[in-house]
Order: structure tokens, then C-alpha cells, then sequence
């Protein structure tokens, strides 16, 4: 039977295939009906379509969890910390498919692949109007290396765009410049529609969920086999709806709105679910504020938060200069695949109701993102975490800031960062910020010298657009002077807090403000204790005040010119003033303009000089890119696998420990062993730059491995940080110096931990270097989505213990010898004496021993394939060569 349809639009006609010829698709959620276009286009038989089809309807109809489907993406998207190491990776295999016999060339995109340099740039200048510049400079001497491997990949493979440093965040240029709602490509002598689909290895992809186009984050190894043609396999998601009714009120922002969702969703419970939203108060947010509330989706743990297409979607594509026929295209491809929203009856998992009127002004912190703070009780929520505490809030230290002897407490806040894809999307919140500085700045207020204040905007258009308006001299003239495009505070990136606080860190626990949508443990900066999220002017206000111990509705921020006192509430812009300078200032000339150049780089990265090749030339001295060893010794045959017996505890951790606890992240501290490393190579402390900009160098990540300054490994009570105790000698020492001994000794480890193992970032080093550090399987009471995948995309075995048990339930204390049955995946899914449930066992020193059953949470027969293989990327060029 024929899969296709023909559609019109714009005086042309295509093919499309139709997702009403699936019975009952009418009833399915948007997101599952993209699914069901996606099957039935990329199966390779009607039979397959139509099996995956109906595997899609009987989950959306039942409202649970489905089976196995298999989904291939439309695009990748890549930032250069995560995108660096999937390009060393693909170069590796050029280097082992010629190995093997095979051509490297086989080795290349599938679909286009976007890459976009936004995580390298430091705000180690702030304040300056010569900031940008200065950062700059400093960017390109730290990352040359690094920038010309990318470079040369750009010119080495096929269906690869590479947007240099400078330009903004990747998730931003996604939604501004990448998304067409709807792509087209020649098949079989004419054009097909498809759906526009995303899948990225930074977390945030889900950005581009605000304008219709479905996205998540994947690790690194999921996105390098889809851009080689591997389909993704999933099961078919739980879908909760969320019923919008109402409109946000007066001073209320996106950033709001997704600090709401975060709390709802995370008590609610929506791992690995779809999460899309309908009702009428959809249509009063604008796309951008939708992109906003998508782009916090992984802080609550589902997989996308989705909005249909609508006016406000085609408005935006209308404005950030997407042609006429490609917004008719939108238009009627949607309408005619069940895209365009409306209030049709769908089947939902549950359905949560949300009255936009009720959402207030708040902030979240100080360390998860779903723990929100009214913004009108901060003070007090902030004076019970210091409680909580036990902090002395009478106990005082001085500094010297620019001259002024000044007392300080905890709570003075180190960072102010107006940063971040999550609000920096929307134009909304940022000229609100601008207005706030601005009035604050007429009024001769100035923010605290002690606060290091960062401003990142999200993209040229973004900044074009503060200039245009007048807002950012008021912004400049507060200190928030623009430090560079791109993720900056978010991800550790504000630099060096003012030395003179760096001094008492340890004293006092300071703070940061954020406009951004992570604000884990040790994240934004190794000397700030309390992280809080907020939108972009409550950056600024607070800014003003130096501290978070302060109540604006009764405390004045200073005094004008004439003595006046001056109120938050006196500088706080309206939104019809917001609306003002966004109808005279927001363009499609502004976004063309903001566009133009946007693959040239700055005349230092034009001056990179890279040649074209087939196979990377690897420089054995490089500290930055060195040859993946994920491919050595291995040959077309399967290795024997073998069970895991004699394996020690490396790690033993609890619950909500995320990916930035386990893969290598931040500053590089001077007593780390990746620092030794380093300086072993005459690399100076200046130049060690961070984890995220090595991530091309295993050795370096291998070192960084489980280093968080916030861990705590209860193999080393009384430790923080990448501490455990070898059993080999019962010593406390790195982790990294235990493992090698480990591995040395041919002795396997795992890791235990307790519920919700690897949220955060979808970070593929938080599974490469455990892999590196000889980690064989983890023991978790449960796992985030993206990271067991990861676990298993690099052969480390998820074992989740059964329900109720735990690592203390089962009195483990990680001194035990573990012995763990033998897996075999012959047939994909792990085959056992009980499906899934594997026996384990855990000998004490004193020779007594504990026995428990684990759940393999090695989920699809692809899984099981992958885990044969030794990992996904060994599947995927094995199969490459041998298709030869």
C-alpha cells in the first residue's frame, strides 16, 4: 500500500505521509502524531510502519509507557564542549574503519549535523566596556587547538554547519536561524514534507519545542549514530497534557512560568514522559515565552515539553525571516498532520491544570531549579535556608571593594549574570531588563562593587536590540556590560569571582543570581554556596543590593538625586513599556541584519589555517585533542562477554547525584590530577582553561572523572570532592589514583547510588569516564533518562535495584567484593533465568555474604545489541564496514 499523500501549498505540491491513515490517530497527543509521520516515513517496509504506527496509538490510547519504536531525527544539534568530542570520535572511526579495511569516507553525516561555538568563552573580564573584546582574545588563545579541529571538520565532512565563537548560544540560533517548523528533501523524483525534529547533545536542545518543532537532548554517543544514519530506538512515552487557561499577570515573565512548571513537574513526576501543552491559554504566550518554559524541560526530568503550531509560531518564524512560501508551508502542513492547535479532543496520560493568572514573580534555589521562591518572600525563604544551616547570620567579614571597607554576611552575592539560552530567547524579558537598569541608572543607583555582574546575550539580535532601544548604556552603566555570546554563568563560565571575596569564601557563604536554568550544587562558581534563578531584571535588582538577606517591598535600593527613596516598585517597568520598545525595535530587519556573516568568524577565526583531509593527523603532544581510545585492538568479531565478578566499590554515593557530580565540569583545580597532568606538559595554571573545553582529550576527562568539589563519596567519609578509599590498601587518595590501581590489578569496580542517578546535563562524559575509570555497572534505586542510555551507549551495565530496596536496606557499605551473574545479549534483550532480573552477590570482609536481585535496565533489543557490542558507537561502525 501507498504511505504518501499529496499536499498544496504556495502554488506547489508535494509529498507527505499522512499521519490520519493510522485509525485512531486523530485522538493521539501533537507529539505522539509526529511519531506516527515519523514511523510511517522512515520504516522500511508498510509492514514496519504500520507495526510501529499502531504500537504508538495502543500507548497514547491507554496512557501508558509502549513498546519499542525506532525514531530518526530530522537534524543534530551540537555546542562545542559536547561537540568537540563527538568529532574526535568520528574521526577515530575514519581512523578504525581504514583500520578494519573499510573506507573513512563511509564515515560521514547522514543528516545535517549544526554546530554551534557557544560554551569555550569566560567572563574572566566584567564591567568593562572592553569586556567582549577582552574575552574574546583570551577565548581564541586558550581554544586555537581546539578551533582549528573544528574547523578543519567543517571543511572534512559532508552535511556539517559550524557557527564560530562570538555569534551566540546554539539553542537561540536554533529557534532564530536553524528550525523551519517543517523540512522538504527530493525523494524518488519530488519533493516530501516531513516534520522539522531536533535532537542535541546539550540538554536545552528542548528550546525549539516553544515554535513546534520536537526536540530533546541526547548524550554525545546517541547524536553521533544518529547523524550516521542509526535510528534512535525509545519506547513509546507517557504523554501529560498541561491545560493553560487564564493570562499571566502584570510584571509576571516566561522565567516565571518554567520556575512553575519545574516545581509542578517535578512533584508530579514526568521522567521520560512527553510533556505538551493546550488550552486556550496557550495562544496568550508569545513563541519566545513558550521557548522559554520548553527550554526548562530537563530541570523537571520529562523528555520535551511541546507547544503546537499556532499565529504566535508563524508570527516568529514570520519575524526572524523565514520566506512566505516556507510559513505557507508551516501553515498547511500542520493543519493537515493534526499540528495546529486546537481544542480536538486527545487522549492524555493526566492532564495538569495551570491558570496563567496564578503564576506570581519568584526565583528557585538555592541548588535545584524546581525548589521555588515567591519573589515577594525571598528574604524569609532565604533567612530559613540559612537556618536550615545552621549559619550565624550575626557573623561579619570585611573586604576592601574598590577602596570602600565594607562588612559582609552570608548571602552577598559574588555573581550577577543576566546569561543563558533560557531567557535570553525571549525579547521580552531582556528589554525589561534594560528598562529596570536604565530607570535605575536615571536614578544615580549602582550596583554593589563586590557583585561580579555578567552580561551573555543569547545572540546578535538580542544585543542589537538593547543597543537600538537605549538600553544598554543604562545596563553598561550599572556594570552589566556585555561579556560575550554565549552559555557563560550557566555552565560555570562567569570566571574568577573578585578576588577579595575568593578570600572569604570559606568564611561566609555567598551567593549568586542567575537568569539561568541550572543552579546545582558547586555549579556557577567553586566559591559560591547558594545558587538562585530568577528572570533577567530580578539579575539587576539584585545587583543593586549586594545581598539576598533583603526584603524589596520594604527596603528602599537607595536614594535619587533629590534624596528620594527609591523602590523597587518605582523602577520596575510595565509591560506596556516593554511592549512599547519591542513594537518600535523588534524587526525582521533587525534579525536579517543580526544573521548576516553568521558561518564567517572573526578575522581570528578566518586566520585558522586548516586543510581538508580524509583522516585527522593526531598530534601525540596535544592536551586538547587526542585520539579517542574507545576503538583499540578492536576487530569485526564480538568479544566474549563474560560475567563481572572480584568488582569493588569505586563510588558510593545517595540520591540526586547529577551529571555535573560525575562528569568533569568547570575549573580545572590546581590539585587535581588533571592538573598535574597538565603541568607535567608544561601547560601553565593560566592556560589549564576547563574541563569543557578539553572534552577532546580523554586523558584530561579520564582525570576530571567523579571530581565535583561537592561530591561525597562515602568510600572517604569526611571528604568532598574526587576522594575515595582503594581497597587494595586501604589508603584515602583520588579517585582517579584508586582506579588506575584497580585496573592495573585487573580488578573491575562499580558504582552505588540511590535514586535519580545522572539527572542534569545530557553530558556523554558522565558515562565515558567512569568507562575510562574501569567502572563495569552501576546500582542505582533509579536512573534520569538521557544518562542510562549514555551508560549503556558506552557498555556500562544500569542495574536498578528492585522497589524498596536500597543500598542501606540491603546494609551495603561499599567494602563488600560484588559478583554479578553473567548477562547475555545473543538475542538483544538480556537473556536470564527471569527476564531482566539479574542475580548478585556481595561478599563482607568477614566472609559473610549478601544476596539481592537487580533489574537490567538494558530496555530494547537495540539496547541489548549495543551492549554486545562493547557500546553503540562500536555497533554502528561494525555495521558501516561491513556494509561495504
Amino acid at each position: 500500500m501507498s504511505r504518501t499523500d499529496t499536499l498544496k501549498y504556495a502554488g506547489k505540491t508535494c509529498e507527505i505521509y499522512p499521519v490520519g491513515s493510522v485509525e485512531n490517530a486523530e485522538r493521539m497527543p501533537y507529539t505522539l502524531r509526529i511519531l506516527i509521520e515519523n514511523v510511517l516515513r522512515e520504516a522500511d517496509t508498510s509492514e514496519d510502519a504500520m507495526l510501529y504506527a499502531n504500537r504508538i496509538v495502543e500507548a497514547g490510547l491507554s496512557g501508558v509507557q509502549g513498546g519499542e519504536i525506532e525514531y530518526m531525527p530530522a537534524r543534530v544539534l551540537l555546542q562545542d564542549f559536547t561537540g568537540v568530542p563527538v568529532f574526535v570520535d568520528l574521526a577515530a572511526m575514519r581512523q578504525s574503519a581504514a583500520d578494519l579495511g573499510g573506507d573513512p569516507n563511509a564515515i560521514n553525516p547522514q543528516i545535517p549535523l549544526d554546530l554551534v561555538i557557544d560554551h569555550s568563552v569566560i567572563a574572566d573580564s566584567a564591567g568593562s566596556e572592553d569586556s567582549f573584546r577582552c574575552n574574546m582574545a583570551m577565548e581564541f588563545k586558550r581554544n586555537a587547538e581546539r578551533y582549528r579541529f573544528l574547523k578543519w571538520s567543517q571543511q572534512s565532512f559532508e552535511n556539517v554547519r559550524i557557527v564560530p565563537p562570538g555569534v551566540g548560544i546554539c539553542h537561540q540560533i536554533n529557534v532564530e536561524r536553524f528550525a523551519q517548523g517543517v523540512m522538504t528533501r527530493q525523494q524518488d523524483g519530488g519533493e516530501v514534507a516531513y516534520f522539522d525534529t531536533v535532537v542535541g547533545t546539550d540538554s536545552h536542545t528542548t528550546t525549539a519545542n516553544g515554535i513546534a518543532v520536537l526536540s530533546w537532548g541526547v548524550g554525545g554517543i546517541e547524536a553521533e549514530a544518529a547523524c550516521l544514519g542509526q535510528p534512535i530506538t525509545t519506547l513509546v512515552p507517557k504523554v501529560i497534557g498541561i491545560h493553560l487557561t487564564g493570562k499571566l499577570s502584570e510584571g509576571v515573565s516566561a522565567m516565571d512560568v518554567a520556575l512553575t512548571f519545574a516545581k509542578i513537574l517535578r512533584a508530579k513526576g514526568v521522567v521520560g514522559c512527553f510533556v505538551e501543552c493546550f488550552g486556550d491559554g496557550v495562544a496568550t504566550l508569545s513563541a519566545t515565552q513558550r521557548a522559554c518554559i520548553a527550554n526548562m524541560t530537563p530541570e523537571y526530568g520529562s523528555t520535551c515539553t511541546f507547544f503546537p503550531v499556532d499565529e504566535q509560531t508563524l508570527d516568529y518564524l514570520r519575524l526572524t525571516g523565514r520566506s512566505d512560501e516556507q510559513i505557507e508551508l508551516v501553515e498547511a502542513y500542520a493543519k493537515a498532520q493534526g499540528l495546529w492547535s486546537t481544542d480536538a479532543n486527545r487522549v492524555y496520560s493526566d492532564v495538569i491544570e495551570l491558570d496563567l493568572g496564578t503564576v506570581t514573580r519568584s526565583l528557585a534555589g538555592p541548588s535545584r531549579p524546581h525548589d521555588q521562591i515567591p519573589f515577594a518572600g525571598a528574604r524569609d525563604a532565604f533567612n530559613q535556608i540559612c537556618e536550615a544551616r545552621n549559619l550565624d547570620m550575626g557573623k561579619t567579614v570585611t573586604v576592601d571593594a574598590d577602596g570602600e571597607q565594607v562588612e559582609l554576611t552570608h548571602g552577598a552575592i559574588a555573581i550577577a549574570a543576566v546569561t543563558s539560552c533560557t531567557t535570553a530567547t525571549d525579547p521580552a524579558m531582556m528589554v525589561a531588563c534594560g528598562l529596570i537598569a536604565k530607570k535605575a541608572a536615571d536614578c544615580g543607583l549602582a550596583a554593589k562593587p563586590w557583585v561580579k555582574r555578567v552580561l551573555a546575550p543569547g545572540s546578535h539580535a538580542t544585543q542589537m536590540l538593547l543597543e537600538r532601544a537605549g538600553l544598554a548604556e543604562g545596563l553598561g552603566a550599572l556594570g552589566f556590560n556585555l561579556c560575550g555570546f554565549g552559555c557563560m554563568s550557566c555552565i560555570g563560565n562567569s570566571g574568577p569571582v573578585w578576588p577579595y571575596m575568593h578570600d572569604i569564601a570559606n568564611d561566609i557563604e555567598l551567593t549568586s543570581v542567575l537568569s539561568g536554568n541550572r543552579n546545582f550544587e558547586g555549579r556557577i562558581s567553586p566559591d559560591v554556596s547558594q545558587n538562585f534563578l530568577c528572570a533577567p531584571a530580578g539579575v539587576v535588582a539584585y545587583a543593586l543590593t549586594g545581598t539576598m538577606d533583603f526584603d524589596f517591598e520594604t527596603q528602599p535600593l537607595g536614594t535619587d538625586a533629590q534624596g528620594g527613596e527609591v523602590y523597587l516598585r518605582d523602577i520596575w517597568p510595565t509591560d506596556a513599556e516593554v511592549q512599547a520598545v519591542l513594537d518600535e525595535y523588534l524587526t525582521v530587519e533587525l534579525f536579517e541584519e543580526a544573521a548576516e556573516g553568521l558561518y564567517e568568524g572573526t578575522p581570528a577565526w578566518q586566520e585558522l589555517d586548516v586543510e581538508p583531509s580524509d583522516l585527522f593527523a593526531w598530534d601525540e603532544d596535544s592536551t586538547y585533542v587526542r585520539r579517542a581510545p574507545y576503538f583499540d585492538g578492536m576487530t569485526m568479531g564480538l568479544d566474549e562477554a563474560k560475567a563481572i565478578t572480584g568488582a569493588r566499590v569505586l563510588v558510593n554515593v545517595r540520591d540526586f547525584i547529577t551529571t555535573d557530580h560525575i562528569s568533569p565540569a568547570g575549573s580545572i583545580a590546581a590539585n587535581s590530577p588533571a592538573a598535574a597532568y597538565l603541568s607535567e606538559r608544561g601547560i601553565e595554571p593560566e592556560m589549564f582553561n576547563t574541563y569543557g573545553s578539553r572534552r577532546g582529550n580523554h586523558e584530561v576527562m579520564a582525570r576530571g572523572g567523579f571530581g565535583n568539589v561537592k561530591l561525597r563519596n562515602l568510600m572517604a567519609e569526611g571528604t568532598s570532592g574526587g576522594w575515595t578509599r582503594d581497597l587494595t590498601d586501604g589508603e584515602v587518595k583520588s579517585i582517579y589514583e584508586a582506579a588506575c590501581n584497580y585496573m592495573d590489578a585487573g580488578i573491575p569496580t562499580v558504582v552505588l547510588a540511590g535514586k535519580m542517578y545522572g539527572s542534569g546535563s545530557s553530558r556523554d562524559w558522565a558515562a565515558k569516564a567512569p568507562l575510562l575509570l574501569g567502572v563495569k555497572a552501576v546500582f542505582a534505586e533509579s536512573f534520569e533518562r538521557i544518562h542510562r542510555s549514555n551508560l549503556i551507549g558506552m557498555g556500562i551495565l544500569p542495574l536498578q535495584f528492585m522497589e524498596g530496596e536500597s543500598v542501606d536496606s540491603l546494609g551495603l557499605t561499599g567494602e563488600e567484593t560484588f559478583a554479578i551473574e553473567f548477562v547475555d545479549y545473543g538475542t538483544g534483550m538480556p537473556t536470564l533465568p527471569e527476564p531482566r532480573i539479574v542475580h548478585v552477590t556481595a561478599e563482607k570482609e568477614d566472609g559473610s555474604v549478601v544476596e539481592f536481585q537487580a533489574t537490567v535496565r538494558v530496555d530494547t533489543p537495540t539496547e541489548g545489541a549495543y551492549m554486545a557490542h562493547g557500546g553503540i558507537l562500536q555497533y554502528v561502525l561494525r555495521n558501516l564496514v561491513a556494509a561495504e
